[in-house]
């Protein structure tokens, strides 16, 4: 033995086969997993878009003010001997000084004029200062709100003086003037720009300042004082609008190097290139470059503006150089002020970062103010250089020689950087430092289309990265590009258009100001186009009609909708997805539209894909049609009769699958209901009407009351864990209200058989009196009178959904709404709750109260304590309401102010025999139904508007948003699970070699063989009593369920991981489990005996469990079938009351879920599609107790109520499909088996303990085995050849293939030898040799063969 348990753990053994199975774990598709289950279906947090210009403004006026006074040299400067002395370029002394003064000032302006050509320039050379003033105030009276700049020239006056002056001259040239900053201030306004080219000029900057604050606080002073003398006047302007630019520091001179111009700081700002070139050629590592003198630079070919020569490319390499020097030194919103609000302003920033480099090298610090951060150090520079130095070595070939100039590889270099980041970085990190640049190549032809594509992959990095381009100023050049005709740009323009749209859709008006929509209708239309591109336009298009009337009439007319209509069945999902929501959103509220989708019946093509494999296409479609009937224009009998067919269409989704597309039908219906409002409210009348007078079959009226779990005694109850499934799960999550719930049930029980009329089963205010509404709504219908209504309905004369006659569309859509509202899936029922009380509201408060409650046999009493959330209303007189006079439940819930705390001790009233019920005298007899209670009657019960309006046309699901997220997100990042480094991928390979040893340890233990099986190794009081128990088939987790919750356990620790609420409605019980991809990311799958399947993630750890989706699996099994099915001789256990509930098989391989149970089908459920694949009928008059599959063979096994085993071939038609019917058991089946071998056998038990073995091949069993009578639960052992019985009376047998017992259990270990109780389910582990055991004491029990073999 001890050899065994060696080689058991050592990993030579089997290594093939594990191998081989961890492939297989690779392989299985998984369910469930895709983004519309793990996310909310919600839009992206909008970004604060900072990108655009609030205020694009200009520079509209400049005054140019130059105090040379030539020839006279002011009195506190002392100049080197030789000086500098170009001003302008010109040398002032080489001409008379008029001459020079005003050749000059022509000078300064044509500098400027390169910047800024369409500005109004003013000279004022050597001014008085009413010169100065007077040019200042026509400046500023002409500029209105835009910018003026002020260049001032000090070179022939003193420096500027501590107290705040600069200098200018009198009338006759005799004096220096000064001229105070702070009435430069005044003249000036603002906003303006001032450019000081004078020693010293730093003290002007901090006066200006002193003077702004100054006059800041003297207004605050005028506001508070109205006597003062400024309060009168109109405000003047703030100078926070004001830049300052300034040559030098406060204690620095300018300059004098002879070799430079006397106005260096002018002709850095206004001249850079030309004293770029000077200066570069003035360093010593210029001498590297030969040939190349001052006077050649002077002979540089080619003009500023022409960027395909030397000197144009040499300016446009400058530009981006320091465009982009600034966007990574500067703070965002600095820099959005300064480059890129005003051209002039943005011209002379960028070439004040040359200034500082080129004074700092001289001494001299150039200030700003705002103030920068140095950057005359950045790396950038380098490359300037390099730029440089390559176009100057050319320059003596191309003069003397005439050859032809090689462009420099600058942008090419870049663009490899920028590549270089993209491919190589991490995710946190810093921006690109050449994004600027690349916006400057989108100009250039040569690399646009290499420029194009990186921008591309850099906006597909997210939302942060389409934030950092707007902001980089991209806008204006892709919106320009669209004029081009390349298709080659076609699908680099369209994924970049997507990214921006996907995140700022306010672009949306200015494509269609600049026709920008006809570029992406052509792509539409566009046959060659691969789909992907043309999904993008078709998504920027959605993008432009939403919600946008400009864009639908521009959208309309370039034929979009025909366009659209023609691309509906494109084999690509996310082409057909984004087709419907761009119509959706054309004819949303835009009746034009609605029109032509008429006369192409747009609705007819758009019913195809209601069907569509794809849930998310078959929503969108959804949310097309309910936009389509949506119109608020006027009706015309054509029009109704089109949403009267659209309607019945969209009501076959009723039980599609996926509750994506449930939530999205309830909104379209809504849609049909606002329109129809009057109609509905007829019909709303009818069914409450309807409901008050019809005996619906209780579910819980069966023969016995005893039906219901036996009320858990208070220490017992266990804290259930509140669920999320994003919205609240629909009822008693809290011990709070569980806690009221089971008093409920304690005082229905006591109250003897008549407590269980139909009447009073709403009137407990137990759990479901919380069910269908969030804790703050107030609810007129509640959910019970929703459930009761449905089931009227499909209990009275209008039974069938999909009905002829059109008066009773309305009928209908009522009834679908009443069937949404039961949803399982909190979130669409809580929307169809909203739409059937927003209609019952209208319709009650539009009927007189009279037609609905007679106001006088009616006596509301409610509860002492006014937390209570619901009232409850019975007749008055001496009985309690028999089904017949059942009290109109609209009356049931007077809505109550919403009561956060409850208090959990009270009971909810019962009214006791006789007698009125208490308290009544606190309402009056006539009240109003919908008034709030006594203490609130008067503040709004009376006026409609005290309500809430439920419906508001706009409800919505947030699908397109969430659709529209997908572009927002990276497309072309491999997925986290296919990154072999990801963490993700890392669980995975974990849990796929724990799946392998668990696999294979248990293999060798089976493979011994197991002779006994009754060692225990867990037991444990279960909250409620176990009714199924699965094994979850690779951890040490199992999943007990209860009638509405589901507890997990840890069998090997012994302790609880778990415990919450299933949400199915009171009147279920939860009758299957399975567990889905228990391969990998586990699910647990719960079927309740009301058709409706569940999903559960996050179960057993830490988090909260969620709901991941829920559907009704099987429409039709109706509560009244219950208990009329399992005639069984012996009396059963209470929980297994009634049919077979719901029974389910689950295929892992294909995704196939099937279902059946009290109906006379089996119905298969396609998971990846979340959509019915197949019906197959069963041919029997009694339910389906057992399911069984086998991919490989596509065999279907089914155990039924009549004691038939059936045996389906799922590849075959609806009529020939059943291939082999045993009847051989006399009577219910308790489980039927089919091995998953190649030839396995099917195995089946019935009620009275025979085990047949069949061969699907052949009439007759092959075998036939009798174990014990009495059965009330069986299960067999896929790997081990065991199968177990768990009888009423109290034992368990455990039985080898060949009919042996191996262990007969009828104690529990220790615990005082107590005996086990009726076993109400059991179940083997799908490997290990461990059999859970549930029984009717609580108890939950697990027994394993013997230690020795483990």
């Amino acid at each position: 033995m001890k050899m065994d348990s060696d080689l058991l753990h050592s990993p030579a053994v089997g290594l093939a086969e594990e191998e081989e199975a961890d492939m297989n774990d690779w392989k299985l598709p998984l369910a469930f997993m895709k983004k519309r289950h793990s996310e909310k279906i919600e839009g992206s947090k909008a970004l604060a878009q900072s990108w655009r210009m609030k205020d694009r403004m200009k520079t509209v006026s400049v005054a140019l003010v130059l105090c040379l006074n030539v020839g006279v040299d002011p009195p506190d400067v002392v100049k080197t001997s030789p000086c500098a002395r170009l001003e302008c370029w010109i040398d002032p002394l080489s001409m008379s000084p008029q001459k020079a003064l005003e050749t000059i000032g022509a000078n300064l302006q044509k500098q400027y004029e390169n910047w800024q050509p369409r500005a109004r320039y003013k000279q004022s050379l050597d001014p008085t200062v009413d010169e100065v003033k007077k040019l200042c105030t026509s400046l500023r009276r002409n500029a209105k709100e835009e910018r003026v700049l002020f260049h001032y020239n000090g070179h022939g006056v003193p420096r500027p003086t501590v107290n705040g002056e600069i200098w200018v001259f009198n009338k006759n040239y005799t004096q220096y003037i000064p001229l105070s900053i702070y009435d430069l201030q005044t003249w000036m306004g603002s906003p303006s720009i001032f450019v000081y080219d004078c020693s010293n000029a730093g003290i002007i900057v901090k006066s200006f300042k002193q003077f702004a604050l100054q006059r800041e606080q003297e207004l605050e002073v005028a506001a508070i004082n109205p006597s003062h003398p400024l309060a009168q006047m109109p405000l003047p302007p703030s100078m926070k609008n004001c830049i300052q630019l300034a040559a030098c520091e406060a204690s620095e001179l300018l300059p004098m190097n002879p070799d430079l111009p006397a106005d260096l700081f002018t002709s850095c700002l206004t001249t850079p290139i030309k004293i770029a070139l000077r200066w570069f050629c003035m360093q010593k590592s210029a001498k590297l470059v030969p040939g190349v003198t001052l006077d050649l630079i002077e002979k540089i070919p080619g003009r500023l503006n022409d960027r395909r020569t030397p000197l144009g490319e040499l300016n446009w390499i400058f530009t981006a150089i320091t465009d982009t020097i600034a966007w990574n030194v500067l703070p965002r919103d600095l820099f959005q002020k300064l480059f890129r609000q005003d051209l002039l302003v943005a011209s002379l920033f960028r070439n004040f970062l040359l200034a500082e480099r080129i004074m700092r090298s001289y001494n001299c610090t150039p200030v700003s103010s705002p103030r920068l951060p140095p950057t005359y150090m950045h790396a950038m520079w380098q490359a300037w250089d390099l730029a440089v130095d390559i176009c100057l070595s050319q320059l003596p070939t191309i003069i003397e020689e005439g050859t032809a100039f090689r462009h420099s590889p600058f942008f090419a270099e870049q663009l490899t950087a920028f590549q270089v980041w993209l491919t190589m970085g991490v995710e946190n990190r810093n921006p690109p430092e050449q994004l600027p640049i690349v916006l400057q190549v989108l100009l250039s032809q040569v690399h646009r289309l290499r420029a194009l594509d990186l921008l591309g992959r850099f906006l597909d990095l997210g939302p942060w990265a389409v934030s950092l381009a707007l902001s980089v100023g991209i806008f204006p050049y892709v919106l320009k590009l669209l004029q081009s005709s390349a298709r080659e740009l076609r699908p680099l323009l369209v994924f970049i258009w997507a990214k921006i749209l996907a995140v700022d859709s306010s672009c949306q008006a200015d494509l269609v100001k600049d026709n920008g929509h006809k570029y992406f209708l052509s792509v539409l239309a566009d046959s060659y186009m691969p789909a992907e591109h043309r999904t993008m336009a078709v998504f920027i298009l959605a993008v432009i009609v939403n919600s946008y009337n400009t864009g639908q009439e521009a959208c309309l007319q370039g034929n979009l909708i025909a366009n659209c209509l023609e691309q509906l069945s494109d084999p690509h999902p996310l082409l057909r997805q984004w087709v419907a929501i761009c119509l959706g959103r054309i004819w949303q509220n835009f009746d034009p539209a609605r029109w032509c989708g008429v006369r192409d019946s747009a609705h007819e093509k758009l019913y195809t894909l209601l069907s569509d494999p794809i849930p998310e296409v078959r929503c969108a479609a959804v949310f097309a049609l309910g936009t389509f009937v949506g119109n608020s224009a006027e009706r015309t009998d054509h029009s109704t009769t089109i949403d009267h067919n659209v309607a019945m269409m969209l009501a076959q989704l009723i039980n599609d699958g996926s509750p994506v597309v449930r939530k999205e039908l309830v909104v379209a219906l809504s849609h049909l209901v606002v329109q129809y409002e009057s109609n509905f409210c007829t019909v709303a009348l009818q069914f409450i009407e309807e409901e008050k007078n019809y005996t619906v079959p209780s579910p819980a009226n069966t023969a016995e009351p005893g039906n219901l779990t036996p009320v858990r005694d208070s220490p017992a109850i266990p804290r259930l864990r509140s669920v999320n499934s994003y919205t609240n799960i629909r009822a008693a999550t809290t011990a709070r209200n569980l806690n009221k719930s089971l008093q409920n049930l304690n005082l229905n029980e006591e109250g003897g058989p008549a407590a269980f009329s139909p009447g009073n089963l709403s009137t407990s205010s137990s759990a479901s009196s919380t069910l269908g509404s969030p804790d703050n709504d107030e609810y007129i219908l509640s959910f019970e009178t929703i459930d009761k209504m449905r089931r009227v309905s499909s209990y009275s004369s209008l039974n069938s959904l999909i009905g002829v006659s059109f008066n009773s569309v309305y009928t209908q859509i009522w009834r679908v709404l009443l069937h949404l509202a039961a949803d399982p899936f909190p979130e669409v029922s809580d929307l169809a709750m909203k739409v059937l009380n927003s209609i019952a509201y209208k319709a009650t408060m539009n009927a007189r109260p009279q037609r609905i409650l007679d106001s006088g046999s009616l006596t509301q009493s409610a509860p002492a304590s006014p937390t209570s959330k619901g009232t409850h209303i019975h007749q008055a007189g001496g009985s309690p309401p028999m089904p017949s006079t059942s009290s109109s439940s609209l009356t049931n819930e007077v809505p109550k102010p919403p009561a956060r705390e409850q208090t959990s001790t009270r009971p909810p009233y019962t009214p006791t025999l006789g007698g009125q019920a208490p308290h009544s005298h606190q309402f009056p007899r006539t009240r109003k139904m919908f008034d709030k209670g006594p203490e609130q009657a008067g503040e709004d019960g009376d006026e409609p508007g005290g309500h809430r309006n439920y419906i508001c046309p706009a409800l919505q699901t947030g699908l397109c948003d969430w659709s529209a997220k997908y572009f927002a997100q990276p497309v072309m990042k491999i997925p986290e699970e296919h990154d072999l480094e990801s963490q993700v991928r890392m669980e995975r390979q974990w849990r796929f070699l724990r799946n392998t040893r668990v696999r294979r340890q248990s293999r060798g233990i089976t493979q011994r063989g197991v002779s006994r099986l009754d060692d225990q190794i867990f037991i444990n009081r279960n909250p409620g009593v176990p009714s199924v128990v699965k094994f979850h088939p690779f951890n040490t987790c199992i999943a007990v369920a209860d009638k509405d919750s589901i507890c997990f356990w840890d069998w090997e620790k012994g302790e609880r991981l778990d415990y919450f609420y299933n949400g199915n409605p009171r009147y279920t019980r939860i009758t299957a489990m399975e567990y889905l991809n228990g391969h990998d990311c586990s699910l647990l799958l719960t079927a309740t005996d009301d058709g409706a399947l569940r999903i559960w993630k996050n179960f057993a750890d830490q988090k909260n469990p969620e709901m991941v989706t829920a559907w009704q699996g099987l429409s039709d099994m109706l509560p009244t079938t219950r208990g009329l099915a399992r005639r069984v001789s012996i009396y059963l256990d209470r929980s297994k009351q009634g049919g077979a509930g719901m029974v389910v098989d689950w295929e892992q391989e294909t995704g196939l879920l099937m279902t059946s149970g009290d109906v006379r089908v089996i119905r298969i459920w396609d998971t990846d599609r979340e959509m019915k694949v197949q019906d197959i009928p069963t041919g029997a008059d009694s339910c389906v107790t057992s399911l069984s599959c086998d991919s490989q063979r596509s065999l279907i096994v089914a155990g039924l109520g009549d004691g038939s085993v059936r045996v389906f071939d799922r590849r075959m038609g609806p009529n020939e499909c059943r291939v082999m019917t045993y009847r051989e058991h006399g009577a219910w089946v308790v489980k039927a088996h089919l091995q998953k071998e190649t030839d396995g056998h099917i195995i089946s038990v019935s009620v009275n303990g025979d085990v047949r073995f069949f061969e699907p091949r052949t009439p007759d069993s092959i075998n036939v085995l009798q174990t014990v009578k009495g059965l009330t639960a069986l299960d067999i052992h896929p790997q081990a050849n065991l199968f177990a019985c768990g009888s009423m009376n109290q034992f368990i047998a455990v039985y080898n293939a060949n009919g042996d017992v191996i262990s007969n259990i009828k104690y529990y270990d220790g615990f005082m030898g107590q005996r086990i109780g009726a076993i109400s389910c059991l179940a083997f582990h799908p490997y290990w040799p461990h059999l859970a055991v549930g029984s009717n004491d609580y108890y939950m029990s697990i027994y394993s063969a013997e230690k020795r073999l483990r």
